[in-house]
């Protein structure tokens, strides 16, 4: 039986902190702290970050040399990838380079 603390909404997941560490720091966002980020809430347009499309491609960049794989700008499903802190982890630890 699974508990429902890591996919609760107000409660990041381990991986879910771990990228939203990744996202304060290669946005250089300090107005905000790591772990104060929703899990569920958008991370661009009128969300919390309000991140745009120049840090959707710094972030790219950073998950790229942090994970191991490529975020492909080309990719149709990036509006839900990118959609929030649990989408991005989610889809990162489908697709993330084993070490």
């Amino acid at each position: 039986m699974q508990t429902a603390t890591s996919s609760s909404p107000g409660a990041q997941s381990p991986a879910e902190s771990e990228l939203a560490q990744l996202i304060v720091d290669s946005l250089n966002i300090d107005w905000i702290k790591a772990e104060a980020i929703a899990p569920d809430g958008p991370l661009f347009g009128a969300g919390d970050l309000g991140l745009d499309s120049i840090d959707a491609l710094e972030l790219a960049l950073a998950v790229s040399k942090r994970y191991g794989f490529q975020l492909r700008s080309d990719n149709p499903d990036n509006k839900q990838i990118f959609g929030s802190l649990r989408a991005l982890a989610a889809h990162i630890e489908t697709h993330r380079a084993t070490r």
